[in-house]
């Protein structure tokens, strides 16, 4: 079964239903899955600003700007 079919099936049983309570709760899992996915929206970028964010970490490298991933993990220990 195609998305689209599923999509449309799962639509007709949404208007089907009349409990408030289930609807409240498909609505907070639809807010959860589009919030998601806002965060986790990759964006795409030009080699050349690629280019440019390599070149920038790799400076940062040679002049000590980075953060050992021990140390890292040690950090987020904390805020806990």
């Amino acid at each position: 079964m195609s998305i689209e079919t599923r999509k449309l099936e799962f639509i007709r049983e949404f208007l089907k239903l009349q409990n408030e309570q289930s609807i409240s709760k498909f609505e907070k899992i639809l807010q959860i899955e589009k919030d998601y996915s806002a965060h986790n929206k990759v964006e795409s970028m030009s080699a050349l600003e690629l280019n440019a964010r390599i070149d920038k970490s790799m400076e940062d490298s040679k002049n000590g700007k980075l953060t050992e991933a021990n140390d890292l993990l040690a950090e987020i220990e904390k805020w806990e």
